[in-house]
Formats: structure tokens, sequence, C-alpha cells
């Protein structure tokens, strides 16, 4: 069966399954992943093997555009206004969920993972530090989609948009690190300073040069352009989201941060930021997400199911449990209103988006061939779960916070 034939039905069963569970009030984005699912290798034998090798390019840029658009939510005014309680809740929130996943795999893996030649050093501390560092961010677009919906403002609804977009820029900061040391316990290579402390702030800080200096290259073209259409903005878009990304992999540096930095770059310094941002979300965000999660389903291995299922389980329990204590703590540090301090945490339990992608791209490593496939199954199983109760913690947590308007 031709190629073009496959994506065509591919797209098209991601799209009424969307269409359904929309109709049947869960997101969109959960049909995605089961057409992506149903469409697996596995089990349609019209589907080519290396269906996913053969798509990395078609994901890099619909992860290229979601990481686009949660960098954009990130603007210095609003969280100027949110002041210092933003950066205790989110530090403290993200880096206590990473320490809890970590922990927790540590002494549940060994029980649980008996592949041939499984080590600490080759197997169960990269798979934890990399579930730990996946496992931090929330998925903004929930808590956006949420908010929107019903109309919700005030201190909890803006705590909750602005800690979940700056928790994956540190997801991603933890994950640049993460990955660095756990390629070389896996490869067996020499821990030094350099591979344990630079190596990581070499590639966190040309990923934040790079993207400065992209977002700031977009800001100048479109003050001259002439024509600002929305057609114009979106191919000019389109190029630098794929400039900025084929840079970052020339000069080594991570793809998804550098893109973040750009758009964060071109939320604040661009006067025209409002109208590219609402541009994308209007014409392109419906058909990223299809493309993006129909595509992460079909990335799901059914190879130890029982070991994902397990897997998947204690990741939930570990994040969720990790949502709330850092949260109670950062709230408590910076001695926030009794009402971010009791509603915030569960405004953050969902998950998805930009961490499907890390996973994607580590899964691209051949240094990780070996433990891919568990963190990608459980990444993949506990978006699915997390996108179904994820809205409805966040649409309790606003309408007992008061500020649900509708």
């Amino acid at each position: 069966m031709s190629g073009i034939l496959i994506v065509g039905i591919v797209l098209f069963v991601g799209f009424v399954l969307g269409q359904e569970f929309k109709r049947l009030k869960f997101p969109k984005i959960v049909g995605y992943i089961l057409a992506g699912v149903l469409l697996n290798p596995n089990i349609c034998r019209f589907v080519p093997k290396n269906i996913a090798s053969q798509t990395d390019i078609i994901e890099n840029i619909a992860i290229a555009f979601i990481a686009f658009a949660v960098g954009g939510t990130i603007v210095f005014s609003e969280v100027k206004k949110l002041g210092k309680g933003i950066a205790y809740i989110t530090l403290l929130e993200a880096e206590t969920t990473f320490l809890f996943i970590v922990g927790g795999f540590l002494i549940v893996l060994p029980f649980v993972v008996h592949t041939p030649g499984a080590t600490w050093l080759a197997t169960f501390i990269p798979i934890s530090l990399i579930l730990g560092c996946l496992g931090s961010p929330t998925d903004p677009s929930v808590a956006l989609a949420v908010s929107h919906e019903y109309n919700t403002k005030g201190e909890v609804t803006s705590t909750m948009l602005t800690v979940a977009a700056f928790d994956d820029v540190l997801g991603i900061i933890n994950f640049s690190v993460a990955m660095v040391i756990a390629r070389a316990m896996i490869t067996h290579a020499s821990f030094n300073a350099y591979n344990a402390l630079l190596a990581p702030f070499l590639i966190i800080a040309g990923s934040v040069v790079l993207g400065a200096v992209m977002g700031t290259a977009f800001n100048l073209i479109t003050k001259r352009l002439k024509e600002k259409t929305q057609g114009t903005l979106f191919v000019l878009i389109l190029s630098f989201l794929t400039l900025c990304w084929g840079l970052a992999t020339l000069v080594h540096a991570e793809e998804i941060l550098s893109i973040m930095i750009m758009a964060i770059v071109v939320a604040n310094f661009n006067p025209h930021s409002k109208d590219i941002f609402a541009m994308l979300e209007r014409y392109s965000e419906e058909l990223i997400f299809l493309v993006f999660f129909t595509l992460s389903g079909m990335h799901l291995s059914f190879s130890g199911a029982w070991v994902a299922v397990i897997l998947l389980v204690f990741f939930i329990v570990f994040r969720i449990a990790g949502k709330f204590t850092g949260t109670a703590l950062g709230a408590a540090a910076a001695k926030s209103s009794p009402k971010i301090k009791k509603y915030t945490a569960s405004a953050l339990i969902p998950f998805g988006g930009i961490v499907i992608g890390l996973a994607l791209i580590m899964q691209q490593d051949p240094a990780f061939s070996k433990i891919s496939t568990f963190i990608v199954n459980t990444i993949v199983g506990a978006t699915i779960i997390n996108e179904l109760i994820g809205p409805i913690f966040v649409k309790k947590a606003l309408k007992e916070s008061g500020e649900m308007s509708k």
C-alpha cells in the first residue's frame, strides 16, 4: 500500500475518533492517540513496520509547533503580576515530582524489569532519571482549554497557566541534563566534570542563545514585512521553526528548548505577537495535534504489556504525589494565598504534549534502544489516562476556587 494512502488513513481515523471523543465530552487528543494505537503496525498488517522512523520529520515539525505555542504563553508582564510565588511553586513542584518519580522507580524497577543484561547503571538508573524529568512538566494546553471554555479568571487560573508553562521549560532543562548522564551510563563513558556538569550547561546555554537569536531575527523580519497577512506569517513561522530545529541539531543544542526560547522572545518583544499566536491557534493547532498524537499512538509497543501496565500505574501515583507535595511546599515558601495553596496542585495534573515529543526524541537516539520501549509506552499510556482525568481535576479546582464564571 502506498505511503500517501497510509497517511490519509491515519489522518482520517484520527479525525473521526477525535470528534467522537469530543462528543463524549473527552479531550480530542485521547481519540487521536487511540487512533494511532489501532493503526499500530503490530495490529494493522498494511501499516509498514518502519512507519515510526519514516515519520520522524513530520513528528519533529509537529513538536516544533507545540513547543512554539507553549513558549508563547510565557509573557513577562503577566508573570511579574504573580510575583515570587510562581518561581517557588514552579521550582518545588517540578523538582519534587522529579525526585518522587526517580526515587520511586529506583525501588520498583529491579522487581519489575527483568530484561537480559539489565543492570543499575545501564538500565534502572537511566530509566528512572528519564521518567523523572518527563514526569515533572504539566500539559498547559488542557489547563488553557478548560480556562477558555469556562471563562475563568483569578489568581488560581493565572498561577495554574503560568506554572504549567514554566515547568515545561524546567522539564526540558532537566531532560537535557538527564540525557547526558543517562547516555554516559548506558555507553559506559567515563564520568568527569565535563560529562556531568559542563556538557549539560553548554547544551542549555547554547539552546537559549540560539532561541534568542532566532526570535530576534523573526521579530526584525516581521517589522519590515509590508504585507503581514496570515498566510505570510504562517510561512515565516514554519520556516523559522524548521531552521531553529535544524540549527539546534547541527550545534548539538536542545531543539525544543531553543524553539520555546524563540517563542518567548516573539511573545514579549514582537508588536504583533497576539495576532501571531492567535492565528496559529486558529488554523494550525487542530492539524498539528491530530498528526502528532495519532503518530505518537503508533509508537506503542505491545511486547511486555504487563510490565508497561505496572510501570504506568506507579508513574501516575508517583507523579500525582509529587505534584501535590511540591505545590504545597512552594506555596508555603512563597506565603501564597489559601486558594492557591488549596487548588493549584489539582490543576497541574494534566500530562502530555511536550513530554511525548521529548520521549520520541530520546527514542531516536540509538544509545537508548534497549530502554526506550519502556519509557515511550509509559509516557504514551500516562498521557491517555491523564488527558482523561486531567480536565476533571482542572475543572473541579477552578469551580471550587470560585473562578468559574459559567
